[in-house]
């Protein structure tokens, strides 16, 4: 399996411009600085919705791909068929791990909220890899994006997994915690 990212769409400015539009301020002029970027994503604002990314994955397990499709608000996706008419090849054939292209676009918010899920250790093993290799890829182009994206435990402080892993209970839960909030209204880490 790999990752290719295809596009990103939306800036940085017209996301700002958009949050200053929902406080009553004209357009701004200086591209957006990291740390604004980074608080942007973590406050979940509507604006970060105008940034969409497009990545497509190659030879991913079917199955794999099922996973992902689950996730259906503000992502789209486009998986090669597996018809009968379509390749030529018996689609009652087929094995659940026969190697599928599926594609998606989705906007900051999805991506955020997708991560939340894939990333636990409750997801198979695969599919988390699958999911860690796109924000590899994403990291290259939009670090701060790819740095909001965190385990659901992560992001809300504790475990509610009806199955937990018991990682909240853990000194690295903790640092990683510390980590996704530092310098974030003031929070400098637990002492």
């Amino acid at each position: 399996m790999k990752v290719k990212l295809l596009d990103v769409k939306g800036t940085w400015r017209s996301i700002a411009d958009a949050a200053r539009t929902t406080v009553g301020l004209e357009e701004g002029k200086k591209e957006p600085i990291p740390e604004w970027r980074r608080k942007m994503l973590l406050c979940e604002h509507s604006p970060i919705r105008k940034l969409h990314i497009n990545w497509k994955w190659y030879e991913l397990p079917y199955w794999v791909s099922t996973h992902f499709v689950r996730h259906k608000f503000g992502i789209e996706h486009f998986v090669r068929s597996q018809r009968t008419d379509r390749t030529g090849v018996n689609r009652n054939e087929l094995l659940q791990d026969a190697l599928v292209e599926h594609e998606c676009e989705a906007d900051a918010q999805a991506i955020i909220n997708i991560s939340r899920k894939r990333l636990c250790k409750q997801a198979s093993e695969e599919t988390r890899k699958a999911w860690i290799e796109f924000l590899h890829e994403l990291h290259e182009e939009q670090p701060e994006l790819a740095n909001a994206c965190v385990r659901d435990c992560v992001y809300r402080g504790w475990c509610y997994e009806y199955n937990s892993c018991c990682y909240h209970l853990t000194p690295d839960f903790k640092k990683s915690v510390d980590l996704y909030r530092q310098n974030i209204n003031g929070w400098k880490g637990d002492k």
